[in-house]
């Protein structure tokens, strides 16, 4: 029997890594794409000093360790040739995609800055990254899901899309640069369903609340939203999504924002931890 397939974008660590893991714990193969191929060789940007962990490498030994076939494929978001032959290659090594996560984000300067420290490169960037690379990449996948009889399209938003911050930046506060990509990026999913479930393509949007994640850990931002949102885990997210990829009941939630931390507590997807041992 011919196992279902995923790719998901951003898996090097944090949410994209945990959601792969949870994916080939749900049976899936997963072609698993980022910048950073080996753990340990990327650093903090602008403190070389720092290495943020994580890699595609340790993704994949997960990946493989729970069962699945881990295809690991270098993406730049900000260079369009290396998203869409990621797609190929991810296509040409498993055969088909049942499952599309975008999930990677871009994570240069310009995000989590005040509306006049934002400059007009840093827009162009932000949006290039995290609504054009995902655009680009949808029309490369589509097609090829279509032909096969349908798929699921997962794309990971945020409550910046449509929240109002309680404070400033430094104080529970968020960028407006980042904001406006990510309310544009919401509207894919409920549109991708108007046009397309006919041809069996389910479509969802993910928004995971605050999750800290190496990379926050690493650059000291891990509780910077505390008071906005309630801090989740990589692994309750990864759960939530393999949920709406594999189970039907999730059809109630297409073309709508799922709230991942609500569903993945509500349907005891990651069980408590033994007593006395934190939650991971």
């Amino acid at each position: 029997m011919t196992r279902p397939t995923a790719l998901v974008t951003g898996a090097s660590r944090g949410l994209g890594k945990a959601i792969a893991i949870s994916l080939a714990e749900a049976g899936h193969d997963v072609a698993i794409t980022a910048r950073t191929m080996i753990d340990g060789e990327r650093r903090l940007e602008g403190d070389d000093s720092i290495v943020v962990p994580g890699g595609l490498d340790t993704t994949a030994a997960a990946i493989e360790a729970a069962g699945g076939r881990a295809v690991p494929l270098y993406m730049d978001l900000l260079d369009g040739a290396t998203v869409r032959a990621a797609v190929a290659d991810a296509l040409d090594a498993l055969g088909h995609l049942d499952v599309v996560v975008n999930n990677a984000i871009y994570q240069g300067p310009g995000a989590m800055v005040e509306f006049l420290d934002l400059g007009e490169d840093e827009v162009r960037n932000l949006f290039e990254g995290n609504v054009f690379a995902q655009l680009a990449l949808l029309r490369e996948v589509l097609p090829a899901m279509i032909g096969h009889g349908g798929g699921t399209v997962v794309n990971m938003i945020s409550a910046t899309a449509y929240a109002t911050p309680k404070n400033r930046i430094g104080k529970g506060g968020w960028g407006m640069g980042y904001a406006m990509t990510k309310a544009a990026f919401e509207r894919v999913a409920p549109l991708l369903e108007v046009e397309h479930a006919d041809d069996g393509i389910r479509a969802f949007s993910i928004d995971p609340g605050h999750v800290p994640t190496e990379r926050q850990i690493a650059a000291g931002r891990a509780k910077q939203y505390e008071g906005n949102f309630t801090a989740g885990t990589p692994g309750a997210i990864g759960a939530a999504v393999a949920w709406v990829c594999t189970d039907p009941g999730a059809d109630e939630y297409r073309g709508r924002i799922v709230p991942a931390q609500k569903i993945a507590k509500e349907r005891g997807l990651v069980p408590p931890p033994p007593d006395g041992e934190p939650r991971r």
